[in-house]
């Protein structure tokens, strides 16, 4: 069983490993924002550098204590530094063990008690999620923290700036047509004709053809298309009068004069016609009632239970024909060659549209500070509520990870983030137990007076 010191000092290296990992406010800035190779080389280059100074300073004790031992001179003053010197030697070696033996076991003896880190790694895994679970990953914490942290706007500020808008609008059209390529174009069709199937299935076939009708009806472009039709009717009846006026005389009697027939065949032709220009005018007695009729059609769809009943047959009739699944295929076919070749060629607009649509994106969301806010609190809600609902699961993911490392792989870690820190234990050591020692010749020399 761990002693109790041994428990603190686990407790104590996994407290200052998650402050350095989990935390980040105290680290220096210049650190936290490297790669996390150049990261580990600062550390690594700042624990030696502390570790140097912790054993410099020993060996300068060191060298005092055997100087003020072996010199001849009898200063009064001389007692008091050997005694300083030796108390900071013993204060020096007393902290590098306890140091080391956190990690390791001191000049490889088998010491009981050290190489605390490797002996309890599975304890230490355990430790540490639970420290972050219970510490990091409460509801007030969050709120606290998630408080602080406008999203909206750093993503606002970050579109706004043409640079990242180009740069992130060219990757994507770059790749696009790799995306494009790689999509699975048969399943894609297949699944957009299933899904449009299931969709129509749930839209009433006459009711939606109702709207649809009265849309087109009220917007004017049927009835600009009639005008256009009976306008292209009456020009082609025109320009082929003799044909018709022909065709009509064939079709008559062989005892009726021929001039009876071109005269009857000049009346209907020239009926027509007039018929065709008066009708041009909307408020032609045919084109009224065409209205008329096409309202009463809008207000059936939209009503009539008949009518209902046959647009659902016509519509089961539809889905259930195997040519429109096919239909579907052939579309997303057609669209996805279409892509294919036009995305490559349109490379440089496609960027251009994408910048642009980010950047007003990006005005969009920095116009309107009600809209930040809203945003910004929704974002916050959902990062909540996936944090709590998997912060045992985060816990449990920072033990398996800490358990799965080797001992080796372990103490490195940890002495890189904490072992700078754990060096200023032995440089205290040797100043406060040189002090301590001082005191204690000084307190023996008083008491040895009386």
């Amino acid at each position: 069983m761990p002693t109790a010191a041994e428990a603190n000092a686990v407790a104590a290296a996994d407290e200052a490993t998650t402050a350095h990992l989990g935390d980040g406010d105290d680290a220096p800035q210049s650190v936290d924002q490297t790669a996390p190779e150049e990261r580990a080389v600062v550390l690594r280059r700042g624990l030696r550098r502390m570790r140097t100074i912790a054993t410099l300073l020993l060996g300068v004790m060191t060298l005092i204590f055997i100087a003020t031992t072996m010199t001849k001179y009898d200063w009064p003053w001389l007692p008091y530094l050997r005694a300083f010197a030796e108390a900071g030697m013993v204060g020096a070696c007393a902290d590098w063990f306890a140091v080391v033996a956190l990690f390791r076991r001191p000049l490889g003896l088998p010491i009981p008690h050290t190489g605390i880190i490797p002996s309890n790694k599975e304890r230490i895994g355990g430790a540490l999620g639970r420290f972050m679970t219970n510490n990091f990953l409460t509801a007030p914490v969050m709120n606290e923290r998630l408080a602080r942290i406008d999203v909206i706007g750093v993503i606002a500020h970050w579109l706004e700036n043409a640079d990242n808008t180009d740069r992130l609008a060219n990757n994507l059209a770059q790749l696009l047509p790799r995306i494009v390529s790689s999509l699975p174009g048969p399943q894609i069709g297949a699944t957009a004709g299933r899904l449009a199937q299931q969709a129509l299935v749930t839209i009433p076939a006459a009711p939606a053809a109702a709207k649809l009708l009265e849309i087109v009806w009220a917007q004017g472009e049927a009835q600009a298309l009639i005008a256009q039709a009976i306008e292209y009717g009456q020009g082609y009846l025109a320009d082929n009068k003799d044909y018709f006026s022909s065709k009509i005389a064939q079709q008559s009697s062989r005892w009726i004069p021929r001039w009876v027939d071109n005269l009857i065949a000049d009346k209907v032709m020239n009926g027509a016609l007039t018929t065709l220009t008066e009708m041009r005018d909307p408020r032609h007695p045919w084109r009224v009632e065409l209205q008329r009729g096409i309202e009463r059609l809008i207000g059936q769809l939209g009503s009539d239970p008949q009518m209902y009943t046959k647009g659902e047959a016509f519509k089961a009739q539809l889905l259930a024909n195997p040519v429109f699944i096919e239909q579907a295929k052939m579309l997303w076919t057609e669209l996805a060659s279409g892509l294919e070749l036009g995305i490559p060629a349109h490379a440089d607009a496609i960027a251009r549209g994408f910048a642009e649509t980010l950047r007003s994106i990006g005005r969009w969301l920095r116009e309107d500070p009600e809209r930040q806010t809203q945003l910004n609190r929704r974002i916050r809600a959902v990062a909540r509520r996936l944090l709590l609902a998997y912060r045992f699961e985060i816990g449990n993911y920072i033990e398996r990870v800490v358990r799965n490392w080797d001992s080796t792989t372990l103490v490195q870690r940890l002495e890189l983030q904490v072992g700078k820190d754990l060096q200023f234990i032995r440089i205290n050591g040797t100043l406060v137990g040189g002090l301590v020692g001082l005191l204690i010749f000084i307190a023996s020399k008083w008491i040895a007076a009386f």
